[in-house]
């Protein structure tokens, strides 16, 4: 166990911890001159598309230093807000990290943020300055501000470039002199974390785990504590870039197991395995819930593939721990599912990977977080309204709270101005700001969750010219003076479409949002009034106009009573059309609404 070390990369969004692991993989040898390639532990075809990292990636390395031969094992994270509960679990089974900053960029917020998360875990942290081949690289500057973050020697820093390489053998060198061998004994009872599933088709369930104490052998019979489930360990193994089979896995080292489980929910993100005849009396803690953020409703275009839909989001659940869903249906689109997502991008890539790895054609309605709701008649009782359709009349209510957050963002000093102003136009409080260097400001806001769920993070970039990083987190919830906006169609109410809006801005959104739909609905053979409307009023009419036949094409001459009355008879014929008529929604319309500023 003394030769093992367990150790993940976190960083701020493109600071380089993809190509940095590329480098690692080649100077250990873990991978052939024919297998190289860019991101090679981003698996999906969406990871390499988008040049992001999505899903943590476990992999192990043999490396010789000093005459002794090391085992390290190495989780590349994501670095976007979005996918930070990957990052947490990575920590989880690690016991240090690389701390990657990028020479040119400095420390944004997401690295102050996955730092504090180490730090929780009592992580041994190794600063890495990368990219300092680049020409607008400024290392002196940035290693005084990583110094100021961390309180370490300038020295202690490793100045590296995961283009060139440079770096890559003293970065490894301070992995196994710096990073503590995992703790454990192999003689106690086993106890291992699961951090990771996937499921495969023709095996079933592929279980990621770390050993904390024992060891787990093939052939011998598990249990997993949380679900008390007994298996069969089929397969052990270690995870080099493909599965490489042993007879048993040791305290302190990372491994998959498969048991032919077939059913995703019984694997659990989280849980603890032990032995079946000598089980552990303590599962593993520390391991944080998931609190979803932004909430949208998942239906399939045809309502008869809502099976297939839920076995899906199953699967993806068990390689996506942070989706949360239930069951929910819908007067305008039929049966579906509410799902919870930690932000807009997660959401974006949970609808394009069903869509790629699941063949599923889905409609998302629009985003929303979670309120909590009090009546009149028992102020005291809250009621979780996550979906607006659920929040109780207006006369009925007492009062709607939402949640707020703290928000951190980090910017050059010149956009603080531009940064300000749309903080506040998104009802956000100015409660700190911070001067890191001359250059660079922390500003930090209290502000509603529902005003960043949309265009904010787009915005805030926009105005910063590409220079501000933002990070957040959940604080508490705040009473709030907000309305149920809805739309109707042709009179009827389309809940799929309904937002709850804060009152100052309700009129304005509900104007946009019928322009909007107008140029979005097609036309039919009668006018379809779009209209929004707060409780029983009317707040905002558009109208898409009929298409009509010329009827009286075939009068030629003639008297005009004539033609009007072929108009007449049209006219009730548009009447009865439009009293049975039905209006198709494309799935364009369900995401305007978040293009309204566009």
């Amino acid at each position: 166990m003394k030769n093992i070390r367990n150790f993940c990369i976190i960083a701020h969004i493109d600071h380089g911890k993809s190509t940095l692991a590329d480098r690692l993989l080649e100077f250990t040898e873990t991978i052939t001159d024919r297998e190289k390639q860019d991101q090679l532990l981003d698996t999906m075809d969406l990871e390499r598309e988008r040049g992001i990292t999505i899903k943590s990636h476990a992999i192990q390395m043999d490396h010789e230093f000093n005459g002794e031969k090391y085992t390290l094992n190495l989780i590349d994270t994501p670095g976007h807000v979005d996918f930070s509960y990957e990052v947490s679990r990575s920590i989880a089974a690690c016991e240090g990290a690389l701390l990657i900053v990028d020479a040119a960029q400095s420390i944004q917020a997401q690295t102050i943020s996955n730092l504090y998360l180490a730090l929780e875990n009592d992580l041994e942290i190794i600063p890495v300055l990368n990219k300092i081949d680049l020409p607008s690289a400024n290392p002196e500057e940035v290693t005084d501000d990583i110094v100021d973050l961390l309180g370490c020697d300038p020295e202690e820093i490793i100045h590296a470039s995961g283009k060139t390489g440079f770096g890559v053998e003293n970065i490894l060198k301070a992995i196994i002199e710096r990073i503590p061998s995992p703790k454990g004994d192999v003689n106690e009872p086993l106890q291992a974390l699961i951090f990771d599933s996937v499921y495969n088709s023709y095996r079933g369930v592929e279980t990621y785990f770390r050993v904390f104490n024992g060891e787990i052998k093939k052939g011998h019979r598990i249990k997993f504590i949380s679900t008390d489930n007994e298996y069969f360990a089929d397969e052990v193994g270690t995870l080099k870039l493909k599965q490489v089979p042993k007879q048993s896995i040791k305290a302190g080292d990372v491994g998959y197991l498969i048991t032919g489980i077939k059913t995703a929910s019984e694997v659990k993100v989280g849980d603890t395995i032990t032995d079946a005849k000598n089980p552990t009396q303590n599962r593993i803690e520390g391991f944080e819930d998931v609190k979803p953020m932004v909430f949208a409703g998942i239906y399939p275009v045809d309502t008869d593939d809502y099976e297939e839909l839920r076995n899906s989001m199953e699967k993806l659940q068990l390689n996506d721990a942070s989706l949360v869903f239930q069951p929910e249906s819908s007067a305008a689109l039929g049966f579906g599912f509410r799902c919870g997502f930690l932000g807009m991008l997660h959401l974006e890539i949970i609808q394009e990977r069903l869509e790629r790895e699941f063949d599923m054609t889905v409609i998302t309605t629009v985003p929303n977080v979670s309120y909590h709701a009090f009546t009149n008649k028992s102020p005291d009782e809250i009621l979780l309204v996550n979906n607006p359709s659920d929040l109780p009349e207006p006369s009925k209510l007492n009062r709607v709270e939402e949640p707020y957050i703290k928000a951190s963002i980090i910017t050059k000093s010149d956009f603080v101005g531009p940064v300000m102003s749309l903080c506040i136009e998104k009802r956000g409080e100015i409660t700190n700001q911070t001067y890191l260097t001359t250059e660079r400001v922390e500003l930090t806001f209290d502000m509603p969750l529902a005003e960043i769920v949309f265009d904010f993070y787009d915005r805030l970039k926009t105005v910063s010219k590409g220079y501000a990083s933002f990070d957040y987190h959940p604080t508490e919830m705040k009473a709030s003076k907000l309305v149920r906006v809805d739309i109707l169609l042709n009179g009827q109410s389309v809940d799929a479409l309904s937002a709850l809006i804060h009152a100052d801005s309700a009129y304005g959104i509900g104007k946009k949002m019928c322009e909007k739909l107008r140029q979005l609905i097609p036309r039919q053979q009668f006018d379809i009034p779009i209209q929004a409307a707060i409780g029983a009023k009317i707040i905002s009419r558009e109208t898409v106009k009929a298409l009509r036949k010329d009827v009286t094409a075939k009068c030629y001459g003639g008297d005009i009573s004539r033609k009007r009355k072929l108009l007449e008879k049209q006219k009730k014929g548009k009447k009865r059309m439009r009293q049975v008529g039905n209006v198709e929604i494309p799935q364009e319309a369900f995401m305007a609404v978040l293009k309204l500023n566009d």
